[in-house]
């Protein structure tokens, strides 16, 4: 109702439903009453008088008294809901009952039983925790819930969506750094990049020579001329080495680790169309303390032999 642009409408919502139960009543009481029908010769007849293939009577009976009860019991009801509960137009009802704020209520009675939970996990360490059987178990089943539909339910991740359990990390693979992943998200973008290459088999070049670094199958001619242009346009964030830089997020060529395909076309369609990948943020999905369960367990996932041994 608070959508409302006036009273207006506010009123017309009441008088209909005011006038649906009048109406229910009216129709109550008329059924409720026996009205007496006599026929020719004066005998009572207990039908409507209205008659069917000859001989077939409507009975003209009154309601059981049970059920008249019942109607009645009903509109007494509506009547004492209306009163007490939102309804008749934008009138909150005498108990100020709200959607919102039955919503919050049940919000603030699981926060409460929820930090029972998270409590005996405050103090203890990423690692510490990757360890704890309990806690890595409410971090699967979070991460499970709010991650595997990007990075999927083995957290092996899928073209555009980082694998989770090789240890190679973008921005890096720290506790600290997937805590800070994980609240405030990232947003990585590799420019196109084509005009500072140069013409197109400059690009497949510098395609050849990416190729190289990891030992893939590559043109060594080609490689070999596109070696200077890569450390000319590509170096600066991709290091002269090609090793990437953690601190901006740029990937390590030399891994044979391809988040976004693998081969000279689809290096060359990277160089070109550039590519922009958002990790979405999930400080307003997750609380601090759920965060850190979800990167206790990503972190175990590429740390599967210390945990092991821990445990």
């Amino acid at each position: 109702m608070s959508d409302f642009i006036n009273s207006g409408w506010s009123w017309y919502v009441i008088a209909i439903v005011v006038w649906g139960l009048v109406y229910c009543a009216i129709v109550l009481i008329g059924a409720a009453k026996h009205k007496v029908i006599y026929d020719a010769q004066g005998n009572v007849d207990k039908t409507t008088g209205h008659i069917w293939d000859g001989d077939l009577r409507e009975l003209n009976n009154p309601l059981p008294r049970w059920w008249l009860f019942l109607f009645i019991i009903t509109l007494a009801f509506a009547g004492g809901y209306f009163a007490l509960y939102p309804g008749l137009g934008d009138n909150k009802g005498t108990l100020g009952w709200t959607s919102k704020g039955q919503l919050d209520a049940e919000m603030a009675k699981a926060k409460v039983e929820q930090d029972k939970i998270f409590a005996a996990f405050k103090n203890a360490s990423v690692e510490d925790l990757a360890r704890d059987p309990k806690a890595h178990a409410i971090g699967e089943r979070l991460f499970l819930n709010n991650c595997a539909a990007c990075h999927g339910s083995d957290a092996k991740g899928n073209k555009g969506f980082p694998n989770l359990t090789d240890g190679d990390w973008l921005h890096g693979g720290s506790p600290e750094k997937i805590i800070e992943t994980v609240t405030h998200g990232r947003r990585g973008q590799m420019p196109v990049m084509s005009a500072a290459v140069g013409t197109p088999e400059e690009v497949r070049q510098v395609a050849n020579y990416v190729l190289s670094l990891s030992g893939a199958g590559h043109n060594s001619i080609s490689a070999e001329l596109g070696k200077a242009k890569f450390k000319q346009v590509c170096a600066a964030c991709h290091g002269a080495d090609g090793k990437g830089n953690q601190a901006i997020g740029a990937p390590n060529l030399t891994d044979k680790i391809w988040l976004h395909g693998f081969g000279e076309e689809a290096i060359m369609s990277m160089v070109n169309k550039g590519k922009l990948n958002i990790m979405p943020a999930q400080e307003t999905r997750l609380s601090e303390d759920q965060i850190k369960l979800v990167a206790s367990y990503v972190w175990s996932l590429s740390h599967t032999t210390q945990t092991a041994a821990a445990q």
